[in-house]
């Protein structure tokens, strides 16, 4: 028994290792539910194809896979993978030759096969995983700016830059007996 714990009467709890915070991070991620490769094989070749049982794989379906995982980079492109893919001579691939084409591919390109399989199996859920806002942002601004309109686009907006309508689109008549563009209406009763 320790001193303050006889000091009190109760007995002292057991001592408790020092565990790294590496370790502790690792048994964090442990508690979250594992996923293994087979299964997100499987999710990923019924990603994007209703009538997939699951059992095989398109080239396009693998592509994604990596893409999500960021196994698909510098190093390994989609060319690579289409090479090694379209050695098996199929439209799609089972799971056993998924890892064949994994092997090969690891080997040719010089990376290891088990940190590939751990990306793939740490991915997540077959979806859209980022999405941008796209460069498309910058052109709308740019084409829906009326300050930057000329000639008869910029009568269809007022000085605010909101719309005026039917009046902006099409030449309203003005029944005040003035021809258009004349700038002293109004005033000849003034001046006599």
């Amino acid at each position: 028994m320790s001193e303050a714990a006889a000091a009190n009467g109760s007995p002292s709890p057991a001592p408790t290792p020092e565990v790294p915070e590496a370790e502790l991070a690792q048994l964090a991620l442990e508690d979250e539910p594992k996923v293994s490769f087979s299964d997100q094989f499987k999710a990923f070749s019924k990603f994007g194809d209703c009538k997939s049982d699951g059992k095989l794989i398109t080239l396009s379906q693998s592509d994604k896979w990596m893409k999500q995982a960021k196994v698909i980079d510098k190093k390994i492109t989609t060319t690579d993978t289409g090479i090694h893919f379209k050695k098996f001579k199929a439209m799609k691939i089972s799971l056993i030759d998924y890892n064949k084409f994994l092997e090969d591919l690891a080997k040719t390109k010089k990376v290891e096969l088990s940190e590939i399989k751990q990306k793939l199996a740490g991915c997540g859920a077959p979806g859209v995983v980022s999405v941008s806002a796209g460069k498309a942002a910058a052109a709308v601004d740019r084409l829906t700016d009326t300050s930057k309109y000329t000639g008869s686009h910029k009568e269809r907006f007022d000085a605010t830059g909101k719309g005026k309508g039917i009046a902006g689109r099409r030449n309203v008549v003005d029944g005040s007996g003035y021809v258009s563009g004349y700038q002293h209406k109004d005033t000849y009763d003034n001046a006599h």
